[in-house]
Parts: structure tokens; sequence; C-alpha cells
């Protein structure tokens, strides 16, 4: 089960409360149950074409396109947790609010601010009713050893809905998002899906695209993707409960976490078209020290041997190929031909046309993902010590 802490989270406005309305069309077919307060029947004009597809081919109509009872329209929550996120949070709330198929309530629960998020946040209930912030000072590295997971779980016990979306800070989201990512699962095939992530862009750097997938991001919204990042999840409250929650002991690579634990459980349905646009705006510093934050977690929570086995398998080769010049570069060669491989096999498509500096870096950064991940895992294992973000060093 989820710990409970005796920090008492602080409500602004009320959370809607389970209830049922009832709208009926005759000349439409518009035979409608409505779950929820926060869907009126103007909802349905907002649903895509595609939506309706996914249901009639569902329980709710015969193949004759005869209803077979009342219409159920899920309503779905949509979760975030942030912690001094002023630049970006109207990025993200606006492209939460302007989805084609509409939450029933957005729950951003705010870990203790002090850059301004808390105030916007408070000051966009009045444009945004469906907005539910939730400050809780327990979400945050001070208090709680995972604040990101813990605030991720508050969200979701406030949540109303039976299925709940999982957006995050630093993302903005197309407005068919919400649709393509919950619409499996709505229709009965899943019960747990995820979207994955792909570089914003309006505003990327060469070492955005050059750390990319070794962050398991994509370049483009296109691009197949098995990502297990919050940043683009969805799935029923009932797992949630089942798995215990996200681990509220690990502050990086939580997601990992529950994405294994639901695994084990449920088949996950990949959605190509779902992705979180995301805009880390790295410099090789930053891209370095997020690695080595992700792989501290990992060393920390004993996740992914099989990783810390790979690059430390690369390094050893490449000190052996180096040892070998001596006698012959031949070995060094082969290692330089696997490096490039490495460095390009999972996105090479999306690089064609790139300029020479983009494709220098990209082999360049990962030259330096053995080493930095094995450094920090190790380190991960020894230590039991978090590296602090820029959000929890404020």
């Amino acid at each position: 089960m989820v710990r409970e802490r005796s920090a008492k989270p602080l409500y602004v406005g009320s959370i809607p409360t389970r209830a049922s309305n009832f709208s009926s069309n005759l000349q439409t077919k518009r035979s409608t149950l409505l779950p929820s307060p926060e869907l009126t029947i103007s909802t349905w004009d907002r649903v895509s074409a595609q939506q309706v597809i996914e249901w009639k081919r569902s329980k709710f109509w015969s193949d004759s396109g005869a209803t077979r009872g009342p219409i159920i329209m899920p309503a779905v929550s949509v979760v975030s947790t942030v912690l001094n996120e002023v630049e970006d949070i109207d990025r993200l709330v606006t492209s939460l609010m302007e989805q084609k198929f509409a939450p029933a309530e957005v729950i951003i629960v705010d870990g203790g601010s002090t850059d301004g998020t808390w105030e916007w946040l408070q000051a966009a209930r009045t444009k945004y009713p469906k907005l539910i912030p939730i400050r809780d000072e327990s979400c945050r590295l001070a208090v709680s050893p995972g604040p990101i997971s813990r605030g991720r779980n508050v969200a979701i016990r406030a949540a109303t809905s039976d299925v709940v979306a999982c957006a995050d800070a630093g993302c903005s989201y197309e407005s068919d998002w919400l649709q393509n990512l919950t619409v499996s699962i709505l229709n009965g095939e899943a019960e747990y899906a995820v979207g994955g992530t792909c570089i914003d862009l309006e505003d990327r750097t060469v070492w955005d695209i050059a750390s990319a997938p070794f962050f398991g991001v994509k370049l483009s919204r296109e691009a197949k993707t098995k990502s297990c990042a919050a940043r683009s999840m969805a799935f029923r409250k009932e797992i949630w409960q089942r798995v215990g929650g996200f681990p509220e002991d690990i502050f990086f690579g939580e997601d990992t976490v529950f994405d294994l634990k639901v695994r084990a459980i449920v088949t996950p349905a990949f959605v190509d078209r779902a992705k979180a646009f995301y805009r880390p705006s790295h410099t090789l510093r930053s891209a370095l020290r997020q690695l080595g934050s992700y792989s501290i977690s990992d060393g920390i929570s004993g996740a992914r041997p099989a990783r810390l086995f790979r690059n430390l398998s690369r390094c050893v080769v490449e000190i052996a190929a180096t040892v070998a010049l001596i006698r012959t570069p031949i070995p060094l060669l082969c290692v330089l031909v696997l490096e490039i491989y490495f460095a390009f096999r999972l996105d090479w498509r999306s690089l064609r046309g790139a300029s020479l500096r983009t494709l220098a870096a990209r082999l360049l950064f990962s030259l330096m993902v053995p080493w930095v991940a094995v450094w920090n895992q190790i380190m991960g294992s020894i230590t039991k010590e978090f590296r602090l973000n820029r959000q929890n060093a404020t």
C-alpha cells in the first residue's frame, strides 16, 4: 500500500464528487449517461469521430448501429506534480485544458513552490474551473525521499475518475493527446497505456537531440516507442492501487519501477500518437548531470542491473582496444564502428539531414554514456544518496 503521511494537503476549491447526469436526444440517438458533473452534453460535440468509431466497436453499439442501451462517457482525470516550475506551468496547463476530449479534472500537486508557481495555479482557477491545485509540502525532497512519486500519489488519491492520465511539468501536449492515450482503456482493450516522449520541435538544443535516445525520448511524434515515462501514461485507478502506487522511496526513475510492477500484472498498450512534447533545453553539462542522476537512482534502487552490465562491458572493451593499439589499431576501429551503431541505431531515420555538428554531438555523448552511467550507478549503490535537481535545490 502507499504510505500515508501526516501532512495535510491544502485544496483550492472543492474536488468534484461523482454524480450522474442524464440527457437524451431521440433524433440523434444521443441517449447519454454522464458519470461526472464536469462532463456535460456539450462535451459530446468535442469528442472526435475516431472516438465515436472506437466506442461503436465497444459494448455501447451493436454492429447495425442501433444502441444497446445508455452510452456511458467515461471521465478521465489528468494529474501532475510540480515544484518551482513558474516558467513552464502556463504551457503545461494550457495544453491540458485545450484537449479535444476534455478531462473531468486536472489535478496538479505543488510541493511548496517559492518561485510563483503556486500563485499562478491559484489565479488560473478563475480561467480554468476544472483545474484543482493542491499544495502539499511533503512532496519535496527535504521531506520525502520520493517527492515526485508522492505528488503523483496525492493527486491520484484525489482523482474522482476511474481512469487517470499522468502528465509532467516541462512538457506540453497536442489537443488529441488525452483522446489517443486513453481510447484503448476506455473501450476495454487495455488497462494501462503509455505514450512516450518526443523533443519539442519549437525550442530544442543540439544537446537535446544528442542525448534524446539515452533518456527514452524520440525526435518525432510518429516514432514508435515503448517508453514508460510518466510524462505520458494512463491507467485504471484500480491498477495503481494493486501495485501500491508510485514508489515513494525513489527520487528519479520512479516511473520505471512503477511500470515494471504494472507490466507484471497487465500488458500495456503502446500508443504512437500520444507523446508528451518535452523541452529540456540541455547543455552538455546538464544532459550529463541528468544521466548521472538517473544512474544514481538506479544504483540506490537496484533497478536495471542488466544496463549496468552492458555499460560496464563497453567500458572494458574500450580500455582493451586502446591498450591493443600498441600492437594493432584494428580492435579500436571495430569498437568505433560499434559505438557509431550504438549512437544512431534508435533514431537514425530522424537524423537524416542533420548537421555535422549535431551528428558529432550525438557520437560524443554516446561515447560518454557508459562511463557516466557506470560510475554513478555504482556510487549510488554505495552511498545511497540522491542528487538534488534544480527544483529541489531552491
